[in-house]
């Protein structure tokens, strides 16, 4: 290869292997083999990455491979719908965790050896002895990775359906004093993080951190988990728990953080291994999700639960939640009178 001429030989290497080639069916024709909705497989293009196709598009072999999934779901009865739900999340969470992979590899493998002046195909050929190896370890920790968050869905699934069977028995009664369950996001922080890099997405990680530790141990609080772009707390208390919240919102703002938006349920909980599950955790979350930057949204339990607070609530209404059957009356926090002048 002469000097200035670019060379693609490294795509010929084991660890390209995986791209996958075009089968000799098309979209439309594979509707008609499989009776899989054609909407739903076309679905499968943009659940890996690619443009929407056309019914005259070949389907690739790797697509062909998702196929079978699809078939089995309709088969049992779920409905459509639910069925691209699943294949567009999946499809965006492993997009996402594809290119975060592709930059972590060109800045820390490739890009050591470019900047020592190496061609793009004599650096790939470089990493080859270990491509392989990497890549397989790779998708071993993902499939664990994968399996271990499975384990606690479905604990989780399996709890929230003991709750609903002893509460239809009339065996699941009121705490007087319930735990509260709290869930703080921050808007944004996922695309943020990429636009920054990792080393202010490190930075801005350590400041919620340190902010929110601090915040939720003076309320007997304490952060349970993090969770992507946010934090689940428990608060054996509500009352103090929604303080709490409201002090971490201004504390993010005050530290030039993206707005934080919080979500506060109380009800019983289940411990179990460090973490907390049950309808409360999960309507909790959900109250998080609903609210907007900057809003502390709380339910009616928390109210009833929290008097004394240094807060005031204004009712905003009967909500309807995702994944949440009936629609639940929902508060937004705000510091008390006093509190706000002080």
């Amino acid at each position: 290869m002469r000097r200035g001429e670019l060379s693609l030989d490294f795509l010929e290497t084991p660890t390209y292997e995986r791209f996958a080639a075009l089968s000799n069916e098309t979209f439309a024709s594979l509707a008609e083999r499989t009776h899989v909705p054609l909407e739903l497989l076309m679905v499968v293009r943009e659940a890996t990455g690619s443009a929407i196709p056309q019914p005259g598009d070949y389907v690739r072999e790797d697509e062909l491979e998702i196929v079978p999934f699809l078939e089995i779901q309709l088969k049992v009865g779920i409905r459509p719908a639910a069925v691209e739900r699943l294949l567009r999340v999946t499809g965006d969470s492993l997009r996402r965790i594809a290119l975060q992979e592709a930059d972590w590899w060109m800045g820390d493998v490739m890009g050591p050896r470019l900047a020592k002046g190496m061609s793009m195909s004599d650096a790939a050929l470089d990493t080859e002895p270990f491509n392989h190896e990497i890549t397989d370890r790779a998708e071993q920790a993902m499939l664990a990775t994968w399996h271990a968050n499975q384990s606690y869905a479905w604990t989780d699934n399996i709890i929230v359906g003991l709750e609903q069977t002893l509460t239809a028995a009339g065996l699941y009664t009121k705490l007087d004093r319930p735990p509260a369950m709290c869930f703080l996001d921050i808007t944004g922080y996922t695309r943020l993080t990429q636009e920054r890099g990792d080393e202010a997405a490190a930075d801005m990680a350590g400041q919620l951190n340190r902010l929110v530790q601090k915040t939720s141990v003076r309320y007997a609080g304490k952060a349970v988990k993090w969770l992507g772009d946010g934090v689940m707390f428990y608060f054996s208390e509500p009352g103090p728990g929604v303080v709490a919240a409201l002090d971490m919102v201004e504390g993010v703002t005050d530290a030039g953080l993206p707005p934080a938006h919080v979500g506060l349920h109380a009800g019983p909980v289940l411990f179990q291994e460090g973490d907390y599950f049950g309808q409360t955790v999960n309507l909790a979350s959900r109250i998080a999700e609903y609210a907007r930057p900057g809003e502390v949204l709380v339910s009616q339990a928390v109210v009833d639960a929290a008097e004394g607070a240094d807060a005031t609530f204004t009712r905003i209404g009967p909500v309807e939640l995702k994944g949440v059957s009936d629609p639940i009356s929902l508060l937004a926090a705000h510091r008390a009178a006093s509190s706000a002048a002080g």
